[in-house]
């Protein structure tokens, strides 16, 4: 089993390829050892001393790190995504879900048309550019001409996210949609 590396906009991230699917559908962001019970590769990860946070995508894994330095975790992560896959244990635990991007959505009724275009350009434009940098962006809500929208894996805490958020995605989304005046990271 060969797993390509790519380094992320967050240079405490790692993307982690390993040439198969990860996640059927939806993703998974996790932020701590307790959260991983829902997820045997996360726990495995969660394991190397060193890492504070896992996001699984449709095809990849984003490891963070709190302390370390790449050279030193990256093969004991390689080992962890290695043995997981190789050992046939499922991604995600029985019972357990991938995040639901609809949870806790807030909006007007009679925003609902331009909530629907917003969802729209975030799933075509959005959401496979920031996959490729290894991490997720989802809908919130829409109030009063702004947008919140959640960032997660690479996304979260990436010292590029809020040029990311101000200057790309506002302005496309505001292209696109002249009511929408500002985007906020919920």
């Amino acid at each position: 089993m060969f797993i390509q590396t790519e380094a992320t906009p967050n240079p405490a991230t790692l993307k982690f390829l390993p040439g198969r699917i990860v996640m059927g559908s939806g993703t998974l962001d996790l932020r701590d050892a307790e959260g991983a019970a829902r997820s045997p590769l996360a726990q495995r990860l969660f394991g190397v001393s060193g890492v504070s946070g896992v996001f699984l995508g449709s095809d990849f894994i984003t490891v963070t790190k709190s302390d370390g330095e790449w050279p030193h975790l990256k093969p004991a992560i390689l080992g962890a995504i290695m043995e997981h896959f190789m050992s046939g244990a499922p991604v995600l635990a029985e019972n357990s879900a991938a995040d639901l991007d609809e949870e806790g959505e807030f909006f007007a009724p009679e925003d609902a048309e331009t909530v629907d275009t917003i969802k729209d350009l975030l799933e075509t434009r959005i959401r496979p550019a920031v996959a490729g940098d290894g991490g997720d962006i989802t809908f919130r809500g829409y109030r009063d001409g702004t947008v919140y929208l959640v960032m997660k894996g690479a996304c979260s805490g990436c010292p590029s996210s809020t040029a990311t958020l101000k200057h790309g995605i506002q302005n496309l989304l505001h292209h696109f949609l002249p009511e929408v005046r500002g985007v906020e990271a919920v």
